[in-house]
Protein backbone atom coordinates (compact mmCIF):
# COMPACT_ATOMS: atom_id res chain seq x y z
CA UNK A 1 0.00 0.00 0.00
CA UNK A 2 2.50 2.50 0.71
CA UNK A 3 4.43 1.24 -2.42
CA UNK A 4 1.02 2.32 -4.32
CA UNK A 5 0.72 5.55 -2.29
CA UNK A 6 5.05 6.56 -3.04
CA UNK A 7 4.13 5.47 -6.51
CA UNK A 8 1.30 7.61 -7.40
CA UNK A 9 1.81 10.63 -5.92
CA UNK A 10 4.75 10.98 -7.69
CA UNK A 11 3.07 10.12 -11.05
CA UNK A 12 0.65 12.89 -9.96
CA UNK A 13 2.89 15.35 -9.90
CA UNK A 14 2.97 19.35 -8.36
CA UNK A 15 5.23 21.71 -6.12
CA UNK A 16 3.38 23.04 -3.20
CA UNK A 17 5.74 24.87 -0.49
CA UNK A 18 5.50 26.17 3.09
CA UNK A 19 8.21 28.84 4.86
CA UNK A 20 7.87 29.75 8.18
CA UNK A 21 8.62 33.36 8.83
CA UNK A 22 9.36 35.06 11.89
CA UNK A 23 6.35 36.82 11.20
CA UNK A 24 4.04 34.62 9.77
CA UNK A 25 3.73 31.69 7.23
CA UNK A 26 4.33 32.22 3.48
CA UNK A 27 2.52 28.77 1.73
CA UNK A 28 2.55 28.54 -2.54
CA UNK A 29 1.66 26.07 -5.38
CA UNK A 30 2.54 26.42 -9.15
CA UNK A 31 -1.23 25.94 -11.33
CA UNK A 32 -0.43 22.87 -13.59
CA UNK A 33 -2.09 19.53 -13.14
CA UNK A 34 -1.08 16.33 -15.16
CA UNK A 35 -1.88 12.81 -15.53
CA UNK A 36 0.74 10.10 -14.86
CA UNK A 37 3.31 13.20 -14.79
CA UNK A 38 3.39 13.37 -18.85
CA UNK A 39 -0.03 14.47 -19.90
CA UNK A 40 -0.95 18.17 -19.30
CA UNK A 41 -5.03 18.53 -17.92
CA UNK A 42 -5.01 21.42 -16.72
CA UNK A 43 -2.57 24.69 -16.63
CA UNK A 44 -4.73 26.65 -14.28
CA UNK A 45 -4.77 24.11 -11.23
CA UNK A 46 -5.71 25.83 -8.12
CA UNK A 47 -3.79 23.73 -4.53
CA UNK A 48 -3.59 26.67 -2.30
CA UNK A 49 -6.78 26.80 -0.58
CA UNK A 50 -7.97 29.11 2.40
CA UNK A 51 -9.77 26.34 4.75
CA UNK A 52 -11.65 29.53 7.11
CA UNK A 53 -10.67 32.87 8.17
CA UNK A 54 -7.01 31.33 10.14
CA UNK A 55 -6.27 28.57 8.13
CA UNK A 56 -4.96 27.67 4.71
CA UNK A 57 -3.94 24.48 2.75
CA UNK A 58 -1.77 23.40 0.01
CA UNK A 59 -2.06 19.95 -1.06
CA UNK A 60 0.05 17.20 -3.69
CA UNK A 61 -1.81 14.37 -4.87
CA UNK A 62 -4.83 13.28 -6.39
CA UNK A 63 -6.46 16.73 -7.86
CA UNK A 64 -10.35 15.23 -6.81
CA UNK A 65 -8.99 14.75 -2.89
CA UNK A 66 -6.97 18.17 -3.06
CA UNK A 67 -10.31 19.55 -4.12
CA UNK A 68 -12.45 17.62 -1.38
CA UNK A 69 -10.66 17.41 2.02
CA UNK A 70 -10.17 21.35 2.49
CA UNK A 71 -14.22 21.54 2.08
CA UNK A 72 -14.91 18.40 4.66
CA UNK A 73 -11.99 19.89 6.46
CA UNK A 74 -13.76 23.11 7.11
CA UNK A 75 -16.66 21.25 7.95
CA UNK A 76 -15.30 19.13 10.78
CA UNK A 77 -13.91 22.38 12.38
CA UNK A 78 -16.89 24.66 12.44
CA UNK A 79 -18.74 21.27 14.19
CA UNK A 80 -15.70 21.15 16.65
CA UNK A 81 -15.82 24.65 17.36
CA UNK A 82 -19.49 24.55 18.35
CA UNK A 83 -19.36 21.48 20.29
CA UNK A 84 -16.73 22.66 22.31
CA UNK A 85 -17.85 26.14 22.61
CA UNK A 86 -13.59 26.98 21.61
CA UNK A 87 -11.86 27.51 18.18
CA UNK A 88 -9.49 24.54 17.51
CA UNK A 89 -5.50 25.10 17.71
CA UNK A 90 -3.73 24.82 14.61
CA UNK A 91 -2.47 21.81 15.80
CA UNK A 92 -5.81 20.68 16.61
CA UNK A 93 -6.67 21.25 13.13
CA UNK A 94 -3.13 19.56 11.91
CA UNK A 95 -4.31 16.55 14.01
CA UNK A 96 -7.74 16.07 12.48
CA UNK A 97 -6.50 16.12 8.79
CA UNK A 98 -4.29 13.55 9.57
CA UNK A 99 -6.39 11.58 11.03
CA UNK A 100 -8.66 11.97 7.34
CA UNK A 101 -6.04 11.42 5.69
CA UNK A 102 -5.19 7.74 7.94
CA UNK A 103 -8.52 6.74 7.57
CA UNK A 104 -8.76 7.29 3.84
CA UNK A 105 -5.88 5.09 2.48
CA UNK A 106 -6.81 2.00 5.59
CA UNK A 107 -10.98 2.53 4.78
CA UNK A 108 -11.61 -0.49 2.06
CA UNK A 109 -11.76 1.37 -1.30
CA UNK A 110 -11.31 1.01 -4.82
CA UNK A 111 -8.99 3.99 -5.35
CA UNK A 112 -7.73 4.83 -1.54
CA UNK A 113 -7.06 8.88 -0.54
CA UNK A 114 -4.50 9.58 -1.82
CA UNK A 115 -2.95 13.51 -1.21
CA UNK A 116 -0.22 15.14 1.12
CA UNK A 117 -0.77 18.42 2.71
CA UNK A 118 0.69 21.52 4.08
CA UNK A 119 -1.96 23.17 6.72
CA UNK A 120 -0.89 26.77 8.46
CA UNK A 121 -3.03 28.37 10.06
CA UNK A 122 -3.21 31.21 12.93
CA UNK A 123 -3.66 30.66 16.67
CA UNK A 124 -5.48 32.62 19.00
CA UNK A 125 -2.51 34.03 20.56
CA UNK A 126 -1.38 35.43 17.02
CA UNK A 127 1.35 33.10 16.41
CA UNK A 128 1.42 31.20 13.21
CA UNK A 129 2.43 27.39 12.62
CA UNK A 130 3.09 25.22 9.81
CA UNK A 131 2.34 20.98 9.70
CA UNK A 132 3.19 18.93 6.90
CA UNK A 133 0.46 15.70 6.56
CA UNK A 134 1.85 13.10 5.09
CA UNK A 135 -0.27 10.93 2.55
CA UNK A 136 -0.26 8.21 5.52
CA UNK A 137 -1.53 10.27 8.51
CA UNK A 138 0.95 11.55 10.27
CA UNK A 139 1.50 14.81 11.26
CA UNK A 140 4.56 17.13 11.83
CA UNK A 141 5.63 20.76 12.66
CA UNK A 142 7.36 22.78 10.19
CA UNK A 143 9.96 24.64 11.81
CA UNK A 144 11.98 26.29 8.19
CA UNK A 145 10.60 24.98 5.20
CA UNK A 146 8.71 21.79 3.80
CA UNK A 147 7.35 20.47 0.38
CA UNK A 148 5.67 17.47 1.08
CA UNK A 149 5.38 14.68 -1.39
CA UNK A 150 5.17 16.57 -4.51
CA UNK A 151 7.13 15.93 -7.35
CA UNK A 152 8.88 19.12 -7.81
CA UNK A 153 9.82 18.45 -3.94
CA UNK A 154 13.61 17.49 -4.33
CA UNK A 155 14.20 21.14 -6.08
CA UNK A 156 12.48 22.91 -3.61
CA UNK A 157 14.42 21.41 -1.13
CA UNK A 158 17.71 21.81 -2.43
CA UNK A 159 17.28 25.49 -3.35
CA UNK A 160 15.92 26.17 0.00
CA UNK A 161 18.70 24.17 1.83
CA UNK A 162 20.84 26.83 0.13
CA UNK A 163 18.94 30.12 0.64
CA UNK A 164 16.55 29.95 3.69
CA UNK A 165 17.93 31.57 6.57
CA UNK A 166 16.47 31.05 10.87
CA UNK A 167 14.20 34.66 11.17
CA UNK A 168 13.56 35.61 7.33
CA UNK A 169 10.79 38.05 7.70
CA UNK A 170 7.81 37.55 5.12
CA UNK A 171 8.31 40.04 2.82
CA UNK A 172 11.51 37.85 2.09
CA UNK A 173 9.92 34.35 2.48
CA UNK A 174 7.73 35.65 -0.96
CA UNK A 175 11.03 35.94 -2.59
CA UNK A 176 12.30 32.57 -1.29
CA UNK A 177 8.94 30.70 -2.50
CA UNK A 178 8.65 32.54 -5.31
CA UNK A 179 12.34 31.43 -6.22
CA UNK A 180 11.57 28.05 -5.60
CA UNK A 181 8.89 27.53 -7.72
CA UNK A 182 10.58 28.78 -10.62
CA UNK A 183 13.33 26.18 -10.01
CA UNK A 184 10.97 23.42 -9.69
CA UNK A 185 9.12 24.64 -12.81
CA UNK A 186 12.00 24.41 -14.90
CA UNK A 187 13.44 21.01 -14.08
CA UNK A 188 10.28 19.09 -12.68
CA UNK A 189 7.84 17.36 -16.00
CA UNK A 190 5.22 17.95 -13.80
CA UNK A 191 5.11 21.22 -12.35
CA UNK A 192 4.72 24.53 -13.69
CA UNK A 193 2.47 26.97 -15.66
CA UNK A 194 2.15 29.67 -13.06
CA UNK A 195 2.43 30.67 -9.09
CA UNK A 196 -0.12 31.06 -6.45
CA UNK A 197 1.65 32.10 -3.19
CA UNK A 198 -0.68 33.32 -0.32
CA UNK A 199 0.76 34.53 3.26
CA UNK A 200 0.00 33.96 6.66
CA UNK A 201 0.23 36.79 9.63
CA UNK A 202 -1.21 38.67 12.22
CA UNK A 203 -3.26 40.73 9.58
CA UNK A 204 -4.94 37.58 8.40
CA UNK A 205 -4.73 35.56 5.25
CA UNK A 206 -3.37 37.39 1.76
CA UNK A 207 -2.88 35.96 -1.41
CA UNK A 208 -0.24 38.08 -2.82
CA UNK A 209 1.23 36.25 -5.77
CA UNK A 210 -0.81 35.13 -8.56
CA UNK A 211 1.11 34.55 -11.86
CA UNK A 212 0.88 32.71 -15.03
CA UNK A 213 3.42 31.71 -17.43
CA UNK A 214 2.73 32.61 -20.91
CA UNK A 215 4.64 30.41 -23.84
CA UNK A 216 6.79 32.78 -26.41
CA UNK A 217 8.05 31.64 -29.67
CA UNK A 218 10.87 33.53 -30.65
CA UNK A 219 12.75 32.96 -34.14
CA UNK A 220 16.52 32.21 -33.85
Amino acid sequence: MDEDIKKNILKTGTTILGIVCKDGVVIAADRKMTVGGSIVMGKNARKVFPVNDYLIIAGTGIAADIDRVPKILAAELKLKELRSKSRPTVKESASLLANMNYSGIRQPSMIPQQAGFLLAGLNEDGSAELYTVEPAGSAFLVEDYDANFGSGMPYVLGYLERQYKQGVSVKEGIELAKEAIKSSSQRDTASGHGIDLYTLTKEGIKRVVAQTVDSVYKDQ
